[in-house]
């Protein structure tokens, strides 16, 4: 049942840029079958893959059925679409990891349970592993021609640089995409990035041609942040869903770390809030910026889909003992793992052997573990009574001992208000 102008839901939100004739009015009088494909280079997607799965979400809350396409058999090529080079290609062994992986991650925003527009995922692997390459030629590239081909963004781009002949191939293998779901699965539309807009305007032309059918596309901007960087990177390294690549703690301070302009823009696209809420959200926020009221919307909204609410409670309580007024209980609560994961706090090592032996505060602050280059800037920060370990206050003539890590292994060290250091012991 549709509960939703698709359409309107997407420009709105800043998630349109463009749409083929035709599209809006079809969605408007059916449930439709729409996918989006994905690329498994990896066995985890990341943030820079949202904005196609926002679409697949927005897709089956209006009421229609999403399809994800997961590209086994893409994935052997590569897609030069905003690349600059050729792509590693890899092995079938490690496209079935990846595609395990991915299909994991697709279940927290997808529902694959909900009968007539339940997701499905869907491996191009499958109707590409028996075709031939000479069957390919014969009933698929006859359809398309070569200057056709030329004339794609993603094509010219790469005249000057080379692209071989595997990555030429692309469009007409994504194209085949299209045309294979929408004799199969009565796929009517595809959704991408506007990157991706002359290879599915390929899909489209290969269907009117081959089988005399009708198909729809609509692409989404390409995001970028406000001071023109590339989304989807933190100090140039991906923000990934996985946890065991980006932590809870790390991916919930990317969001709550983004300026003003990008929350605006993010809470959005990003978010499943109605436009009233955004709006009020918004005017609370303009009016007490300092206080970050959508980053935390954002960061707390998203960290709790990708992980859980309680890692995003356990998050919350990381950045507040850094940021904000943590207690000792909050410190003594974290657990080792929460300590390893602890991202932007500069560390420092000691020797077990020190601390089990006990060691002067000065020492301990300047030669043992080099939090300060000298004792005589440790012994003044200390007379200012600016030094806390562990969230209590020490001075001068207190001494470090072994009673004193946390999880066995941690002391976490404050100077003045906004200064830390996690010191791990090492044996």
């Amino acid at each position: 049942m549709k509960t939703m102008n698709l359409v309107e839901e997407l420009r709105w939100r800043g998630l349109l840029q463009d749409i083929m004739p035709g599209t809006e009015e079809l969605l408007s009088k059916e449930m439709i079958t729409g996918y989006v494909g994905f690329d498994p280079t990896s066995d985890s997607l990341t943030i820079g893959n949202m904005v196609p799965i926002m679409l697949l979400m927005h897709l089956q809350r209006a009421g229609h059925k999403p399809l994800a396409l997961v590209g086994g058999a893409t994935g052997m090529i590569g897609d030069p679409s905003g690349k600059s080079d050729e792509r590693n290609l890899l092995s079938i062994e490690q496209i079935n990891l990846n595609l395990a992986g991915i299909q994991k991650q697709l279940e927290k925003f997808l529902d694959f349970d909900c009968g007539a527009n339940a997701a499905q995922v869907v491996n191009n692997y499958d109707w590409f592993k028996n075709f031939s390459f000479l069957e390919f030629i014969r009933d698929v590239g006859k359809h398309i021609t070569v200057s056709y081909m030329m004339s794609k963004d993603s094509v010219k781009n790469r005249l000057e640089t080379g692209m071989s002949f595997t990555e030429f191939s692309y469009q007409l293998v994504q194209g085949y995409d299209f045309y294979w779901l929408n004799q199969n699965m009565n796929c009517k539309l595809q959704m991408g990035g506007s990157d991706q807009w002359g290879n599915i305007v390929t899909g489209t032309e290969l269907i009117r041609r081959k089988s005399g059918g009708e198909a729809f596309a609509l692409t989404a901007p390409l995001i970028t942040k406000s001071d023109g960087t590339k989304f989807g990177k933190s100090e140039g390294n991906n923000v990934w869903l996985d946890r065991r690549k980006t932590s809870p703690y790390q991916f919930y301070q990317f969001w709550l770390n983004v300026s003003d302009e990008d929350a605006k823009k993010f809470i959005k696209i990003f978010t499943l809030k109605s436009q009233s809420d955004i709006e009020s959200l918004t005017a609370a926020h303009e009016s007490a910026p300092h206080l970050r009221m959508l980053q935390k919307e954002l960061a707390s909204e998203f960290t709790s889909r990708v992980h859980s609410p309680e890692d995003t409670a356990k998050a919350i309580q990381v950045t507040n003992l850094l940021f904000g007024n943590a207690s000792r209980a909050d410190v003594l609560s974290l657990t080792s793992t929460d300590w390893l994961e602890l991202d932007g706090v500069p560390r420092f090592s000691c020797d077990l052997k020190d601390i089990q032996n006990g060691i002067h505060i000065i020492d301990f602050l300047s030669e043992k573990t080099g939090i300060f280059t000298s004792k005589g800037e440790a012994k003044r920060s200390l007379s200012e009574n600016a030094i806390s370990i562990n969230k209590e206050k020490v001075k001068a003539e207190d001494t470090i001992t072994a009673d004193m890590l946390l999880c066995d292994r941690f002391m976490l060290v404050q100077r003045g208000k906004k200064n830390y250091y996690l010191v791990s012991v090492e044996a």
